[in-house]
């Protein structure tokens, strides 16, 4: 057995079982590998494990489980460790190792007729993208990161992004599971019906479950006719109010093509033009309140450039948009769309933030981030907020950006008093603290207090009965008792 094996930390007869069902491209050991997959995507949660698992298909990765189970040794799943709520990387007692699906990327099978793609946790979001397209085909899922997102862990947290509001969340876009157990058993779900009403849907618990139930290895999607008329615009708002009213406008008048309905403000916009190159404002001038619209449809002669302006004309003569700019080109949708997809990154290379994923009803996101920011200024008067988000499905960030000259350290020492705010006034607006980026690490005592009574105990005995010893992915979502 390798030396490297030996230095791992695990049992001696464990890792050169691992070793020898693994590989050497599969049994990671040496330090800087294993803390490349140890920290999370902000650097928020670093850990420590003993050895990195890479199986290269569902037998591999089964059997990884059952050796890793008798020794007693717990497993943190991790797809493209894009969390950022800390739900894929180990903690720090270094007493567990990271099973990564990188190597299980293929996609297996795409179906136009049942409009159906079978492809392996490890498959990175664009590449399903590209596959889908290239079929004729569209997989609607899409956000930032969605380069290196991986299938497994959009899974895990039941993403959703910027097209929810057509297409609903991941779960929507799940027909069938494969998933390796606790005790490494197989768990086959991988049916392509669109109906199935055959005893409990047990697919639907390790959606979002964050691997704390078991790893997701395989998975059927669901595919949508690919879009022939993609019309975009970047509009300029009288205010949140405004951005909601314009949303029914389109709902109303052509719902059906509303395919992202997204929110910005005047500080993320300029974040945007400070740190990422290449990037220019669609507007000659500066308004406080943005939205980006996207319209979509299958038909070629659907004429939605008609209906951009229709409703954007109608809503500018009623005062609710200030001005607009109607992409051209494919070019320019990407350009004003990329204002949008580089917020996080943008307001990242500013500085220190406190990053809220809240929801609302629609109708209550101008309430939310009025009193949100009244809020959090209690707190620090000088605090630079950064909402953004998908207000067509009530999904916000609600992020706030250090003031400008105060420490990293100390505006991240007060995460959870602005938390606190922001939750108190989503609370009070009957929405939920994690839209869709999960609970990880990072809310696991926020869920236990907002899901008190039988909801969190029903979580706690679901976790007991799949999970009995608590290895798979511990610390997260929920603890067992």
């Amino acid at each position: 057995m390798p030396d490297t094996a030996t230095r791992a930390g695990l049992p001696r007869d464990l890792a050169a079982r691992l070793l020898a069902l693994l590989g050497e491209r599969g049994l990671l050991t040496d330090p800087a590998a294993i803390a490349a997959h140890s920290a999370d995507w902000r650097n928020l949660f670093p850990g420590s494990a003993l050895a990195v698992l890479r199986p290269a298909s569902t037998a591999e990765c089964a059997e990884a489980v059952r050796l890793c189970a008798g020794a007693g040794i717990a497993i943190v799943p991790q797809a493209g460790n894009t969390s950022l709520c800390g739900g894929s990387t180990p903690l720090g007692r270094g007493d567990e190792v990271v099973l990564s699906v990188a190597r299980m990327n293929r996609i297996l099978d795409i179906d136009p007729s049942d409009m159906t793609m079978v492809v392996e946790a490890g498959a990175v979001l664009a590449q399903v993208q590209q596959a889908a397209e290239a079929a004729g085909c569209l997989f609607p899922l899409s956000l930032s990161s969605e380069g290196t997102a991986r299938i497994g862990g959009l899974i895990s947290t039941n993403a959703g992004g910027n097209t929810t509001v057509r297409y609903g969340n991941m779960r929507e876009q799940v027909l069938g599971l494969e998933v390796v157990l606790a005790d490494g058993s197989v768990l086959d779900l991988m049916r392509r019906l669109r109906k199935d009403n055959t005893g409990y849907a047990l697919r639907q618990l390790f959606i979002g479950a964050e691997g704390t139930l078991g790893i997701v290895t395989r998975a059927v999607l669901k595919l949508a006719p690919r879009p022939r008329d993609v019309q975009v615009a970047f509009v300029a708002l009288a205010s949140v109010e405004a951005a909601v009213a314009l949303l029914n406008r389109f709902q109303r008048h052509d719902g059906d093509s509303l395919a992202a309905f997204e929110y910005m403000a005047r500080f993320g916009i300029d974040l945007v033009l400070r740190h990422i190159p290449d990037v220019t404002d669609p507007l000659s001038d500066r308004y406080a309140h943005y939205a980006l619209v996207e319209l979509a449809s299958p038909r070629p002669d659907a004429d939605l450039r008609a209906v951009l302006e229709t409703v954007l004309g109608a809503a500018m003569e009623e005062g609710l948009v200030l001005d607009a700019a109607l992409a051209g080109s494919g070019a320019q949708r990407q350009a004003m769309w990329r204002i949008r997809e580089e917020h996080a990154e943008a307001q990242k290379r500013e500085g220190a933030s406190v990053k809220n994923d809240v929801s609302v009803p629609v109708s209550k996101v101008p309430a939310l981030i009025a009193r949100g920011i009244e809020a959090v200024r209690r707190i620090v008067p000088e605090v630079r907020p950064c909402p953004f988000g998908h207000v067509g499905d009530g999904n916000i960030h609600f992020n706030f950006s250090r003031p400008e000259g105060m420490a990293d350290d100390a505006f991240l020492a007060l995460w959870d008093p602005i938390a606190d705010a922001v939750a108190a006034e989503v609370r009070a607006l009957g929405g939920s603290f994690s839209a869709e980026h999960g609970i990880g690490r990072l809310k696991t005592a926020t869920l236990a207090d907002w899901r008190r009574g039988p909801e969190i105990e029903t979580m706690r005995r679901i976790k007991a009965a799949l999970d009995p010893r608590g290895l798979m992915n511990p610390g997260k979502v929920v603890e067992l008792r």
